[in-house]
């Protein structure tokens, strides 16, 4: 009988995870079953361009995952029971038709979405860029905007800076302006804060610093000194919240609704089930968790299927170091910045900007698209037969009954 592995979640690291697996593991040996709510892949890293007005390529599932063997199941997941080893999942529009799916082996990638941080009036009045409905609600809020109308990002991180310059270059007659808890570009290198600001000048951008925004309502957000911004539209980047499925369920997750796993992305608590990505608490060098991103999620993904490969073949089990190099800043289209980092994220000196550095990002997020449909990154196919356990034998692979 097929051992079935389904995945849930076809962002970067479901889809380049169940790639993955049906490049590692023989048709006849396994049954891959990839579920997402929509038929074509959304490049997340891109959807502050999406929001600016930007076309981005579509990119249908049905072309990516063509004569792979990989049955990508269009539905909504609804539940999951890790006792009963099933997912409850619901398609079609009005009242949805429901469906139980069985497996052997889970892969949890089902990520995360914005979060309003409990900030009264979030929720109403600001938008968000965490999904492609969210930035196409902004773009057709922008596209509505009159000259001089202004434009509040609030939060300071990566998807900040990159919202806040991609609107600025694209509308130069709106009154953008970024609100940082701390100040711009604090965890940068020196070389790389010099450069955001230069930039931001450049672009017209209004900074406000050790500003946390503590209300939004129509037309303004509120600080906590009391400041009112003028804001016709408020963009909310201050950071996302997980899935709320794996919380529900009796898996061991952390506070936040992230699962606990270990080095090679397997639930502590329930080795049927490896969780991927944002969904996931994974440590990284010195013993801190990886940060919710792409550059995390791609060799997670990698770490789990090779690892599910591997015991379901009696392979080798993989033990590559999850680690940083860089941070790439996408600050419009003409200009970027890659922070080189530590192994754990902290910055270097060494930061490249400006034209060169734009290129670079753009690569790296073609790579990243390419990565999903090519998911061994030009490596030879090795394909394995799935080694059957014996019947009553105590191992974590529970082959279909």
């Amino acid at each position: 009988m097929q051992h079935r592995i389904v995945v849930l979640g076809a962002g970067y690291t479901g889809a380049i995870a169940a790639g993955r697996l049906a490049r590692r593991l023989h048709r006849e040996d396994v049954a891959i079953t990839l579920v997402n709510a929509e038929p074509d892949f959304v490049e997340r890293v891109r959807m502050h361009q999406l929001a600016a007005g930007q076309d981005l390529r579509p990119r249908p599932f049905s072309e990516m995952f063509a004569g792979t063997g990989v049955e990508l199941k269009l539905a909504k997941v609804t539940g999951v029971d890790v006792e009963r080893r099933t997912v409850a999942v619901a398609h079609g529009p009005g009242e949805p038709e429901t469906e139980e799916l069985a497996y052997d082996t889970l892969v949890y990638a089902l990520g995360s979405g914005w979060s309003d941080q409990g900030v009264p009036g979030v929720a109403e009045h600001a938008h968000q860029i965490a999904g492609r409905p969210g930035a196409l609600r902004l773009r057709e809020r922008l596209a509505g905007l009159d000259a001089g109308e202004s434009v509040v990002v609030v939060g300071g991180g990566l998807t900040g800076l990159e919202a806040a310059t991609e609107i600025a270059e694209a509308r130069p007659d709106l009154d953008v302006a970024l609100a940082a808890r701390g100040e711009l570009g604090d965890r940068l290198s020196p070389k790389g804060r010099r450069h955001l600001r230069k930039v931001f000048g450049k672009l017209g951008i209004t900074v406000h610093e050790h500003s946390s925004v503590t209300g939004v309502e129509a037309g303004r957000v509120t600080t906590a000194d009391g400041e009112p911004i003028p804001a016709a539209v408020a963009v909310w980047t201050t950071g996302f919240a997980v899935h709320p499925i794996a919380q529900a369920t009796t898996l061991d997750v952390d506070d936040t609704g992230q699962i606990l796993v270990d080095g090679t992305m397997r639930s502590i608590s329930h080795p049927d089930v490896y969780a991927i990505g944002d969904a996931a608490l994974a440590m990284g060098p010195g013993d801190r968790p990886l940060r919710m991103s792409c550059a995390s999620g791609t060799p997670m993904a990698w770490q789990a299927a090779d690892a599910i490969a591997a015991r379901l073949t009696g392979g080798k089990l993989p033990n590559v170091p999850l680690r940083y190099f860089n941070q790439c800043i996408s600050l419009g289209r003409k200009e970027g910045l890659i922070q080189y980092v530590t192994a754990d994220d902290r910055a270097v000196r060494a930061a490249l900007t400006g034209r060169f550095a734009a290129v670079y990002k753009e690569l790296v997020c073609k790579g990243a698209a390419w990565g999903v449909a090519n998911p061994l990154l030009g490596l030879p196919t090795r394909r394995r037969h799935v080694v059957r356990q014996p019947a009553g034998a105590d191992s974590p692979l529970r082959t279909a009954a």
